[in-house]
């Protein structure tokens, strides 16, 4: 397999990426958990797959690996086993584009001592009893993988909590040129599969030659010395969904109800001491579970588009109030209280704060991606009326994942911020129109432009994460 690590923005052409299709775990989420296992609602398995995700890998695989499905398509939809989706199956695509990370956990524990340390360490975050560890070791690699991922034994013994959340592959890490950065998440619910996708890190060959580069967060040495109410500001939480690569010398980080300005600081340290990147700038969003991650309040479209949430975009002024904001006799308030600072390496001192998201975004666009201050356009959710904006940005209208510049993935429930992707030219197509056409070859995936792909999302909405949450990206092309 190819080895090739490298991302250096968010819209340039996707080329590979890491997936986790939705496993039988997600099948046993109980009202009573559901919130403590990070979700809204619990989902109904087999719609979400064959009816949703089904489709996400097929256009995955068209846009990235197109010799795995090109042809094939009837063939797929006609088997009701579903084989070509299950990494343990003769059927299964096996692509080293789209990778399912079962699939690499799967093969790292072939080796014994990887096994034996992984189900060490899963028993005592789980804490269960000795006898546990001799019956997961003994379990086969692919049994194993699934056992460890669902929380469920091949004869159906619950024995974990499911870990629903690792269809969000984003969270896990985030590719920093050609480094990768490793989450620490905030909600014990998510330990486990961070703990997972560590070890495929460190133990996969894929990543051999980039290991060196895998850069963990240290975490607070005196959090145990601190009363209660201090320890959260001093944890050092990270998820991906808070950092975003948006040029090749600019990193974003979110501070947010999953990530804490202690990692935050951390990182920005690493980074500058490595020389990966010139700016970090830190955008802090109101901390509740309406935003979750920046990436649920803003993603690139193009160089010079952005999809965000209006009430977060830029100081809010009443119509009536802006005279006396004007005079000086009133301030304009923060967008709902987001903050934004920048740092520069050799310059980390000099802390430089920006006054909007909007302008952050349009500085982006314009000193880090060479487009002209013209050019610069914000498609807002809803279409930015009220109350769509905040209906639609609830079921992720802000959580795009661009498949290359200007076309995107995103969900079909979103009606104001389709109808706003149509005002700015942009075709807005079914996912199973789409691969339709690319299979008659009406349409083909390196010819199409300012396109809007509807993911259906009736039951992945009620997850909380969108298809930009539900991909890893690890290389993208340079524009």
């Amino acid at each position: 397999m190819e080895n090739s690590i490298q991302v250096s923005s968010e819209v340039g052409t996707l080329k590979r990426l890491l997936i986790h299709s939705p496993d039988s775990g997600l099948g046993k989420v109980v009202p009573s958990k559901a919130q403590d296992w990070l979700f809204e609602d619990i989902i109904h398995l087999d719609t979400m797959r064959r009816k949703e995700y089904d489709f996400y890998v097929k256009t995955l695989l068209y846009f990235l690996d197109s010799e795995k499905i090109k042809g094939r398509l009837a063939e797929i939809d006609a088997d009701k086993e579903r084989n070509f989706f299950k990494p343990d199956n003769p059927n299964y695509f096996n692509s080293d584009k789209v990778i399912e990370l079962q699939k690499l956990l799967a093969e790292i524990l072939e080796n014994d001592l990887t096994k034996m340390k992984l189900v060490a360490a899963a028993c005592a975050i789980e804490k269960e009893w000795y006898t546990t560890h001799d019956e997961l070791f003994n379990l086969p690699s692919v049994e194993l993988a699934k056992t460890l991922i669902s929380g469920t034994t091949p004869s159906g013994e619950m024995l974990f909590p499911p870990i629903p959340n690792f269809i969000f592959t984003r969270d896990i890490g985030i590719t920093i040129n050609n480094h990768i950065l490793l989450n620490r998440p905030k909600k014990q619910a998510r330990t486990r599969e961070a703990l997972l996708v560590q070890y495929i890190f460190y133990n996969h060959s894929i990543f051999e030659d980039i290991r060196q580069n895998l850069i963990e967060i240290p975490d607070n040495e005196t959090l145990f010395l601190l009363p209660e109410e201090q320890v959260e500001d001093a944890q050092s939480t990270l998820e991906g969904g808070d950092v975003m690569m948006v040029a090749k010398n600019h990193l974003l980080i979110g501070i947010s109800e999953r990530t804490t300005i202690y990692a935050a600081k951390q990182v920005i340290k690493i980074l500058f001491e490595k020389k990966i990147v010139e700016k970090v700038t830190l955008v802090k969003i109101p901390n509740k579970r309406d935003y979750m991650h920046i990436d649920t309040v803003f993603t690139q479209v193009k160089r010079n588009m952005w999809v965000l949430l209006g009430s977060l975009a830029k100081p809010q002024i009443r119509d009536e109030d802006a005279a006396l904001v004007k005079a000086g006799l009133l301030k304009s308030q923060k967008a709902e209280e987001v903050h934004i600072v920048q740092f520069r390496r050799g310059q980390e001192h000099e802390p430089r704060e920006i006054e909007s998201l909007e302008e952050l975004l349009t500085e982006i666009s314009i000193y880090d991606l060479d487009c002209q201050p013209h050019d610069v356009t914000f498609i807002y959710s809803g279409n930015n009326e009220f109350p769509y904006g905040a209906r639609e940005q609830w079921t992720d209208s802000c959580n795009l994942l661009a498949v290359k510049e200007g076309v995107v993935i995103g969900y079909d429930r979103n009606d104001k911020t389709l109808e706003a992707f149509k005002n700015a030219g942009f075709e807005t197509v079914k996912m199973e129109d789409l691969l339709q056409d690319f299979e008659s070859g009406r349409k083909n995936s390196e010819t199409i432009t300012n396109t809007f792909i509807m993911l259906p999302s009736a039951e992945l909405s009620r997850a909380r994460g969108g298809s930009h949450c539900m991909s890893m990206p690890i290389l993208r092309s340079e524009f």
